[in-house]
């Protein structure tokens, strides 16, 4: 009977004690995992390299200096400026007097041959015209009449880079009024010579715009 009555306190003990460990298994485990779920350390950021953590100001922008004006003055260009190309007159303009055409030169010109033709409604205008310019030593070598045209005022024709007969023809217009000019196409072919045409405003020597 005693042996009955003891083996369920054993029982009981032995329950108990299974608890205790299991509790002490639990209470371990629990302090396992506490210690390690709950405080979580917060990630730290690291500066990039360099970074101080505070950041720098700026350094000042100073403007940079202008450079200094040089002292060196460029040489004066020893070149000569491009001389103006000389004027060609315009058609039907008057040839402006030859340089160095001093009298001595267009009285010695007067032995060029001179053509006189007459472009006018005045009948024998031509040979009134040569028989002047004879009469003041010209070599007048044929009279005749222009048909190619109408000429609108009296005028000495010289052929262009012929020198004595440019000079006779600027003598002639100088002592009888006529405009100078070089041969137009229609002349350019004649003879050579002075070609004198004559309109009805040739008046004689020195008479034209008096």
């Amino acid at each position: 009977m005693s042996w009955i009555q003891g083996r369920p306190l054993r029982l009981a003990g032995l329950v108990l004690i299974g608890l205790a460990l299991v509790a002490a298994v639990a209470g371990g485990v629990t302090a396992l995992s506490g210690g390690n779920g709950g405080d979580t350390a917060a990630p730290t950021s690291t500066p990039p390299p360099g970074d101080s953590g505070a950041q720098n100001p700026p350094p000042s922008e100073v403007p940079p200096s202008p450079p200094a004006p040089s002292s060196e003055v460029p040489p004066p260009s020893s070149a000569a400026p491009p001389s103006p190309p000389a004027s060609t007159p315009a058609p039907g303009e008057p040839v402006p007097p030859a340089p160095g055409g001093t009298p001595e030169d267009q009285a010695a010109a007067k032995w060029v041959t001179v053509r006189v033709y007459n472009n006018s409604t005045i009948h024998g205008l031509a040979a009134r015209a040569g028989d002047d310019f004879r009469a003041q030593g010209w070599n007048v070598a044929e009279t005749s009449n222009y048909s190619g045209g109408i000429i609108p005022t009296t005028t000495a024709y010289f052929r262009p880079g012929v020198a004595d007969e440019e000079t006779a023809a600027r003598a002639l217009g100088a002592a009888f009024g006529m405009r100078v000019e070089p041969r137009f196409e229609g002349i350019a072919g004649s003879s050579g010579g002075v070609i004198v045409i004559v309109t009805n405003d040739y008046r004689g020597a020195n008479t034209k715009g008096k």
